[in-house]
């Protein structure tokens, strides 16, 4: 068995060798460098080392300072660091990578692994799948990000995609190269800091009271499903999900446990909520005096909101009758989701607190609450501004008496 190499390197010049010659009457040694059979041939340098496995690897340069260079600041510092990736391994090319890579989402809700699958197929794959790792470079990269931005994917070329659609194939791209990279594919990734497209903030409606109880009106069957989404803030797959067991109108109280989702090739999918969590929700009077009626005789695994033609309701069904009911209520630019943010903005006036707003709403911190909405709360500026001004009023008579 051959023995394990020890650690070394240096750097060989290719177009001349040394050629040894004995005097005959001496015995004595002389060296000369002669041209070698590669004089003026391809690279002149090449940098030889041995890996950490032991291996022996070469890599030829135009120059020796490059050569040099490569080894001081290339391998050295990664094998001391323990960066060193075999260069065998980041060969591979990315689609390899990236099949391995979704291979370990499946513990993820369908819907979002159904996200990734059309991200892979239709716009990451078919630029960079038969791309070596190691041939993946920042600046191809960026400019692949701002071919998306001006005119789309190779499967639909000519149409620019949304900044949110870039965004989301940059994160699935770089999603897989941080694969790679613990996989001890890469050293570094190509993908840090690259400049992405700015996402527009949608204006947001939050809708009164009185305008809540036109749109319920006009809202039909869907009425109780307009209070609910209005009074409550639940999602809209959460409330398709509610089951009649998971409502307490003694307590005035909806237990929020399941959500549900369309998923392409699956239908609707049920599953648990958006962040793994089960939370409770109050009801106000109106509402509950809704929900009592609907509820009547249903069984407790009953759908609450259920489609006409049984199952879960669709957002298609759904927008059917609730865009027509927005015209007839006389309000403009409010959809479905919508009806959350007027839950947040109802709460918050009648006094509810960040944490209170935050638990309604399933948000995951109650900095995301406060980064939606904190705009909402009232403004204490003057109050606080009034309270020192009395603290330093009190302090001057204090002065003047003392």
């Amino acid at each position: 068995m051959a023995g394990r190499r020890n650690p070394r390197a240096g750097v060989e010049d290719l177009w001349f060798k040394t050629s040894v010659t004995i005097d005959p009457a001496t015995g004595k040694k002389s060296r000369e460098r002669v041209k070698s059979k590669r004089y003026g041939q391809w690279k002149r340098w090449r940098a030889r080392y041995v890996d950490p496995n032991g291996k022996e690897r070469t890599q030829s340069f135009a120059t020796k300072n490059a050569a040099q260079k490569f080894l001081d600041s290339d391998v050295t510092t990664r094998v001391v660091t323990g960066t060193w990736v075999d260069p065998d391994r980041s060969g591979v090319l990315f689609v390899v990578v990236a099949e391995k890579w979704f291979a370990t989402k499946k513990f993820r809700k369908p819907k979002t692994v159904a996200g990734y699958r059309s991200l892979l197929d239709s716009i990451v794959i078919p630029r960079w799948g038969e791309t070596p790792l190691r041939d993946i470079e920042f600046e191809d990269i960026q400019e692949w990000v701002v071919e998306l931005s001006q005119t789309g994917s190779s499967r639909f070329e000519g149409r620019g995609l949304s900044a949110s659609r870039v965004i989301q194939s940059y994160q699935v791209f770089n999603q897989v190269l941080r694969f790679a990279i613990k996989a001890k594919r890469l050293a570094t990734n190509p993908a840090e800091e690259i400049d992405l497209p700015s996402m527009a903030s949608a204006e947001r409606r939050y809708l009164t009271h009185l305008e809540v109880m036109r749109l319920a009106m006009a809202a039909g069957r869907f009425r109780p499903l307009v209070f609910t989404l209005a009074y409550t803030g639940i999602r809209f797959g959460e409330a398709i999900a509610l089951r009649a067991w998971a409502v307490d109108l003694d307590a005035n109280r909806i237990t929020v446990a399941r959500s549900a989702t369309p998923v392409t090739g699956q239908g609707y999918v049920e599953t648990d909520t958006k962040n793994h969590t089960t939370r409770t929700v109050p009801i106000p009077a109106t509402l509950a005096k809704e929900l009592r009626t609907l509820l009547e005789d249903r069984q407790p695994d009953a759908l609450v909101f259920p489609s006409h033609k049984g199952g879960f309701l669709t957002s298609t069904e759904f927008r059917w009758v609730f865009d027509k009911a927005v015209k007839e209520a006389g309000l403009n630019n409010v959809v479905p989701h919508g009806l959350r943010h007027t839950a947040a903005s109802l709460a918050i006036s009648a006094g509810a607190n960040i944490k209170v707003v935050q638990r309604m709403l399933g948000h995951k911190t109650a900095m995301l609450t406060l980064d939606l909405y904190g705009h909402l709360f009232p403004d204490d500026l003057d109050a606080v501004a009034a309270g020192m001004e009395a603290g330093a009023r009190a302090a001057a008579y204090e002065l003047r008496t003392g």
